[in-house]
């Protein structure tokens, strides 16, 4: 697999994946990713997204109102 953006090799790892928005700070390690050994550019399968996606609404719905108190 060739990077978008420089064309290097893309290998599979894991990485770190961090979040801030809306008053938090989310930090996820080790999700798989592919990462360009040349330019480092990261790009995660749709599954892996999705899992993303799915804690950070998780994550949202649960602090619903203490957010908005501070």
């Amino acid at each position: 697999m060739k990077c978008l953006l420089c064309k290097g090799e893309m290998e599979k790892e894991t990485v770190a994946y961090t979040v801030d928005r809306k008053g938090y700070h989310l930090f996820l390690e080790k999700i798989p990713a592919y990462v360009c050994s040349q330019c480092g550019e990261r790009y995660f399968e749709e599954k892996e997204v999705d899992a993303i996606q799915d804690m950070i609404k998780t994550f949202e719905e649960k602090l619903k109102g203490v957010l908005t108190a501070t």
